[in-house]
């Protein structure tokens, strides 16, 4: 049976810059390679699911640019389902990346990701119905974010909120997801609002190389990450959530979906770019047999 799963959320163009050292204020360095490649994280759990061999369905916006036209023609090729993807005047999202000593900074311009609106997710809320679980995350406006958990929620569906990048959340939101995959930076954020106690259940942490922390009956559990040739970690965190969705609908105990998730996040770091690293099932397979 196939799998069917839902992602709301941003389409950008992600823009590459590597360079040996980040330049400080007022300072010029000299880079060592620029690509233009796919992202938003939207885009990106909804490819890391469908390698995954999960049916995905995009909902989201792009703008009139050329950038818009290429970023459709992605999803299309990784076999998502594009219908709900909609056109407006104006330019996509772009996300200017720099990566430096194996880490990056990012920063995301939204653009047409920001003329999302709570109508167009009820147009769409078939899409949402007809799923196993759904995806969301921040780069898109909130109402939209709680309109799609709203409708998810109404129709039983499995819904994981990663809320990144961090912005103050309504109460509602919250209690309306499933699971919530903070990083640690997200999760500290998380604790200045929220109880955790009464978090606990929904929470799964991402760590990096210091793996992932989730509770079980109340109590934390660890699960380790795998040491891989780290040569770019955009991106590792969309796969993580795409590869955790298809793993939960797969009717994995969580932690044995967490492991998974851990697994497709770690291939995906040893390659540049947030979608290229991105692992099939028969990739995973190979790699950790």
């Amino acid at each position: 049976m196939t799998i069917k799963i839902a992602v709301v959320g941003s389409i950008n163009m992600d823009l590459v810059t590597s360079v040996k050292k980040v330049p400080i204020a007022g300072e010029t360095v000299m880079g060592e390679n620029f690509a233009t490649m796919p992202g938003g994280k939207g885009a990106n759990q909804a490819v890391a699911a469908a390698r995954l061999g999960a049916e995905v369905s995009m909902i989201g916006c792009l703008g009139s640019d050329y950038l818009g036209d290429g970023l459709l023609e992605v999803l299309k090729k990784e076999g998502i389902r594009t219908e709900a993807v909609k056109r407006v005047e104006g330019s996509s999202g772009t996300a200017s990346i720099i990566l430096s000593e194996g880490d990056n900074r990012i920063i995301v311009v939204p653009g047409a990701n920001h003329e999302m609106t709570p109508q167009w997710i009820e147009e769409n809320r078939k899409v949402i119905e007809d799923s196993d679980l759904l995806l969301v995350q921040l780069e898109i406006p909130l109402n939209c974010v709680q309109k799609a958990l709203e409708i998810g929620k109404a129709a039983n569906v499995i819904t994981i909120l990663n809320p990144a990048p961090m912005t103050k959340l309504p109460a509602e939101i919250i209690q309306l997801a499933d699971y919530i995959t903070p990083n640690e930076h997200e999760y500290q954020t998380l604790s200045e609002e929220f109880p955790i106690a009464e978090l606990s259940s929904k929470l799964i942490i991402t760590m990096g190389d210091e793996g992932v922390l989730f509770y079980e009956e109340g109590k934390e559990v660890r699960i380790p990450a795998f040491n891989v040739p780290v040569v770019d970690t955009t991106g590792a965190g969309d796969t993580f959530n795409g590869a955790l969705g298809v793993a939960i609908c797969e009717q994995l105990g969580l932690k044995e979906a967490i492991r998974f998730a851990n697994r497709a996040a770690a291939l995906s770091i040893t390659q540049i770019g947030a979608q290229n690293g991105m692992p099939t099932k028969k990739m995973i397979r190979q790699f950790f047999e």
